[in-house]
């Protein structure tokens, strides 16, 4: 396979160790020159803020797709660094205090965790860190703070809401490079499947930290408890789902597994086939749920090879007949629909053995691109297996590639072809 020039997704750990020392030393010096004479303000307000983040920290969540995630104590983060008016005085903290009081109640809120041996990794908490070091930057150190004082409440919340956009983004970005670097994937498709995640969770977490500093204005440090609760629900709701998606995962998991165990395809046919889909996926722009969807499909496309009376040779639908592929995919939809998986999941098996387009057409709109993808995997590793001859590799991605004018998605099957030369590139 052909060399490529070293992209950003192939540095390895080159992007999380200059995030995690990049964070390290924003927390060094801020706490130095705020712990200096003088440096050091408004202790009453910085010291219940501090609790506040070190309790978000210490009740942490892993959202979908992976996310390690502490809401409660980013959206107090934001309110510390976007907090304007208080009853009794006018808060006149700076930048490196903020970053400061952040990474000292962070440390605080991690050392349970710690303790017990579930700490977050360093290049998360510098990531939160130097998130947060963004907006304090572009609020406080700008002095739009103090401008800000003086603005309508219209205003102010326009000047906020801009704020929270531009962490978000610096967060996006930030959070690419970690997962690329983390995941092998590509920055471009990393990133914007970030940007969409932000969308969601991130923007309601920066509203939070918006609407508590606001009612801090009103209420003083009481607001920080009032809004503790309904965040507390909120992420308990959360952990709730998260906890039913790992057992439904567990759950395909140990599905995929009967075909292997009853001789219908190869060992390992399943689990290699989704991690490539999930791999492709990510790399053509598949958001979360989508990718969620897509190894769920992957990881059950060969179900319906339960209701053949003779298992095809080593499990390799790919030498199956047409009309074979297809009532095998529709046998394998129909029995995922009776599991309670997603319905577009079964629809996605029911599909993935349907060709790309017929004749006279240019793309077939109803096959799913989830479909297309396990189909152009599922024959590249009927074909290759866990064979590590790179000769073996070559002949598959070109067999695909002959079929590219109506079975395969050329997309997909470049995609493909770039994500095996990229693995074998990095020894994966």
């Amino acid at each position: 396979m052909s060399r490529s020039p070293r992209r950003l997704d192939d540095a390895g750990n080159t992007g999380l160790f200059v995030i995690a020392a990049a964070g390290a030393l924003l927390a060094v010096a801020s706490v130095v020159v705020t712990a200096s004479p003088g440096g050091f303000v408004d202790v009453r307000t910085a010291v219940a803020f501090a609790a506040f983040i070190a309790f978000g920290e210490l009740v942490r969540i892993t959202l979908p797709g992976g996310r390690d995630a502490a809401p409660i104590a980013t959206a107090g983060a934001l309110a510390y660094t976007l907090l304007t008016r208080m009853p009794a005085d006018d808060p006149d903290h700076g930048a490196l205090q903020v970053v400061a009081v952040c990474a000292c109640a962070m440390l605080v809120g991690v050392g349970p965790h710690v303790v017990v041996g579930r700490a977050p990794s360093i290049d998360t908490l510098a990531r939160r860190l130097l998130t947060i070091g963004v907006a304090a930057g572009l609020f406080r150190g700008t002095g739009l703070d103090e401008r800000a004082m003086d603005m309508r409440e219209a205003g102010l919340a326009v000047v906020m809401v801009a704020v929270v956009v531009a962490t978000l983004c610096v967060d996006a970005v930030l959070t690419a490079v970690v997962r690329a670097g983390a995941d092998r994937a590509p920055f471009r498709a990393v990133l914007r499947n970030e940007v969409v995640a932000q969308a969601g969770i991130g923007s309601a977490i920066g509203a939070t930290g918006a609407l508590i500093a606001l009612a801090a204005t009103i209420m003083g440090v009481w607001a920080l408890p009032v809004f503790v609760v309904p965040l507390l629900l909120t992420q308990f709701s959360f952990r709730r789902y998260a906890a039913i998606r790992e057992s439904s995962l567990q759950t395909i998991r140990a599905l995929s597994r009967v075909t292997e165990l009853g001789g219908y395809t190869e060992t390992g046919h399943s689990r290699r086939v989704s991690q490539l889909s999930v791999a492709v996926g990510r790399e053509l722009g598949m958001n979360d749920t989508e990718l969620r969807d897509l190894e769920y499909a992957a990881l059950m496309h060969d179900i319906g090879q339960l209701s053949l009376a003779e298992p095809i040779p080593g499990g390799a639908t790919v030498v199956a007949a047409p009309i074979d592929q297809r009532r095998i995919a529709a046998l394998g939809a129909d029995v995922i629909r009776q599991t309670g998986v997603p319905d577009d999941v079964a629809a996605i098996v029911d599909m993935q053995a349907e060709p790309y387009r017929r004749a006279h057409e240019t793309q077939r709109s109803e096959v799913p691109l989830a479909s297309r993808i396990i189909k152009a995997v599922n024959a590249y590793d009927d074909l290759v297996g866990d064979s590590p001859e790179v000769s073996r590799h070559l002949e598959a991605l070109e067999r695909l590639r002959l079929g590219m004018a109506y079975e395969y998605d050329p997309t997909v099957v470049e995609c493909l072809s770039s994500t095996v030369e990229r693995a074998s590139r990095l020894g994966v």
